[in-house]
């Protein structure tokens, strides 16, 4: 499908500058954009699915703690 939008010429050509330091085109960031704007809610609804499962797995930290220089460790 081919949508037409009507931008300011200035914000239309920083955005192509954007676009062209990530190694895009303006089309593909827009089209990018209305993808991740129209899976927001299937996005939401695995999240809320994922939690559940999480909940009901009956596992347990039992105080443990994130510490980042463990995690770091090598």
């Amino acid at each position: 499908m081919n949508i037409t939008l009507s931008v300011d010429e200035q914000v239309a050509q920083r955005a192509r500058e954007a676009a062209q330091k990530m190694g895009k085109s303006l089309n593909q960031v827009v089209r990018d954009y209305l993808e991740q704007l129209a899976g927001g809610s299937r996005r939401t609804q695995n999240w809320e699915q994922f939690e559940a499962r999480c909940m009901a797995s009956g596992a347990r930290l039992d105080g443990w703690r994130f510490n980042r220089d463990e995690a770091n460790e090598r």
